[in-house]
């Protein structure tokens, strides 16, 4: 496959995902339904475009592709190592465009600290639980 092919099925995939409403941004026609609640809906697309403009500023394309391909596939992973591109970004410790190396470093940097939050279930026997009994032999 050459670029112009690539080119063609990303728009393709785009215009899907805004006709679907999914992530992305949403064409101006796509929300005349609800009536109430605008001036907080536009708020929040004002408050999206900022932070994808700032994303762009400090990603390189091939780091952006790759951050959009994991948002289709985990969305809170996505968002979470967002949030911290621009925490490192507002704090002044990015120098240069983030490439996707260090993109795939922080992804697992983000996957090490999912792993160690586990949720440990202790059931506990009541003192007259029958099901102890049903193996008497």
């Amino acid at each position: 496959m050459d670029d112009s092919e690539l080119e063609k099925i990303r728009q393709a995939r785009l215009e899907q995902l805004k006709s679907q409403g999914g992530p992305g941004k949403a064409s101006p026609s796509a929300g005349g339904g609800s009536g109430g609640g605008g001036g907080q809906d536009s708020g929040q697309r004002q408050t999206a475009e900022a932070r994808q403009s700032m994303l762009n500023q400090i990603l390189q394309p091939e780091a952006a592709d790759r951050l959009g391909r994991i948002r289709l596939v985990k969305e809170s992973r996505a968002t979470e190592v967002e949030n911290r591109l621009l925490m490192l970004a507002q704090s002044g410790q990015l120098r240069a465009k983030v490439t996707e190396e260090q993109l795939k470093e922080l992804l697992n940097a983000v996957a090490d600290t999912k792993e160690d939050e586990k949720i440990v279930v202790s059931r506990r026997k009541a003192w007259d639980d029958d099901d102890d009994d049903l193996f008497d032999f």
